[in-house]
């Protein structure tokens, strides 16, 4: 959640975030004024439980009618103090849902919507089809002749927007997420193969059932959640717990499977394993001190770009828009490779920076000389089943052949090219 000395201290700031992002800017002044009140109880609770001790030694000295009155006083003291502590209390309650409902603040961000992003870098030139004599073939078209995609049997077995990885496609996978994670490890990332289901609190305190909790799998028996992100175990992985940074930042590449439900996507990429509900992904997260973590955001970047070099894949680096920022993150990077057969930029990596925001609702901090504070949280994808698309794509030949990039060969068995089976 946000920082609620930030919220009291410059409010502005957070209307300006809201404002850039098109959320509701009506919960800060609501937030403002529960913490108002809160404030303004807890004072008259503190000052009347004072009068009622003060009168507790009174009662205890006084006789009489004298102590008559006190006792009478005393009980009445005794009502008002449990009226305002509950008062305080509600407030606070309705307080922090209002800071749990309001997203991280924006941090150099453009301001708008999906379509209002800034392309920061465009990294290598599209192959010329034309050119060199055929018609670029689709991911699908091309999995299923190298017997590597086989979605009509995926549907038959779980429903639309799954599908079976066969053959050398299991095998692609397994390269690209080996690839991603001995990259990871090289940079110091500690490997992990994380949980994929988790707590309500876990995924409430990563800021995953916001608005977008629709998109959510639920276990409603269990009451747990399949996470689409190992980043959601990897954020609660140091909940509650002071870590010692001193040495630099604490790097984690999780290794899971990752379960979207895709609500809202009815009749968007229906075609082959763009847009499905399961798959796999590297994802590396990083615990920092705050004042490396825009830093530490640029590394995260630049470790999948590495990772696109290597598998010879155009692409665009682009400045997410506020407005299509995650509850989560105040700033975020997408990495888009080209898809020939659609002409447009597919996004196959982001990098988000969660500054001190799921921290502080899962309670990990750092220790400094001046005592504790709350450490940002980075995230960024190295490595996922989506990248099949694009390198299928990319590297197709004219015969229906696919030349595998250099940088996962040692992954396949030294395999230089991927031969149609059918």
């Amino acid at each position: 959640m946000i920082d609620i000395r930030l919220l009291r201290d410059n409010p502005d700031a957070v209307r300006a975030s809201q404002q850039a992002r098109g959320a509701d800017l009506s919960l800060v002044d609501a937030a403002l004024a529960a913490d108002d009140r809160r404030r303004s109880s807890l004072a008259q609770f503190e000052s009347l439980r004072a009068e009622q001790k003060s009168m507790g030694k009174q009662v205890a000295q006084a006789t009489g009618e004298e102590k008559a009155a006190l006792i009478g006083r005393s009980k009445e003291l005794a009502g008002q103090v449990k009226e305002h502590q509950g008062a305080a209390n509600a407030a606070e309650a309705e307080l922090d849902e209002l800071l749990y409902r309001i997203p991280n603040l924006v941090d150099g961000a453009p301001a708008g919507g999906e379509e209002n992003f800034v392309t920061l870098k465009t990294v290598g030139t599209p192959r010329d089809f034309a050119a060199e004599g055929f018609t670029p073939r689709d991911h699908l078209d091309l999995g299923e002749s190298l017997g590597a995609i086989d979605t009509a049997r995926g549907a038959k077995v779980s429903g639309s927007r799954f599908y079976f990885l066969t053959g050398v496609g299991a095998r692609l996978e397994l390269a690209i997420l080996n690839a991603a994670m001995d990259r990871a490890l090289a940079a110091g990332f500690t490997p992990m193969i994380t949980p994929t289901l988790v707590t309500p609190d876990t995924m409430r305190g990563t800021g995953f059932l916001g608005e977008h909790a629709d998109e959510i799998y639920r276990l409603e028996r269990d009451d747990l959640y399949l996470v689409g992100t190992s980043e959601v175990a990897l954020a609660g992985y140091h909940g509650d717990e002071i870590l010692d940074l001193s040495d630099g930042p604490r790097r984690y590449a999780g290794w899971s499977a990752c379960y979207r439900r895709e609500a809202g996507s009815h009749g968007k990429d229906v075609r082959g394993i763009i847009r499905v509900h399961q798959f796999h992904k590297v994802e590396m997260f990083s615990y920092c001190p705050v004042d490396d973590a825009a830093a530490e955001h640029q590394r995260l970047l630049a470790w999948e770009e590495a990772m696109l070099a290597a598998v010879e894949l155009p692409y665009r680096v682009i400045d997410t828009a506020a407005g299509d920022l995650g509850s989560s993150a105040a700033r975020k990077f997408d990495c888009e490779a080209w898809l020939p057969t659609q002409e447009r930029f597919l996004e196959l990596t982001s990098t988000s920076n969660c500054t001190t925001f799921q921290a502080r609702r899962m309670n990990v901090r750092e220790r400094t000389e001046g005592g504790t504070r709350t450490v940002a949280t980075l995230n960024g994808t190295l490595g996922t089943t989506r990248w099949i698309v694009a390198i299928l794509e990319n590297h197709q030949q004219a015969d229906g052949s696919v030349r595998v990039p250099e940088g996962l060969r040692p992954y396949l068995g030294g395999l230089e090219v991927l031969e149609p089976v059918r």
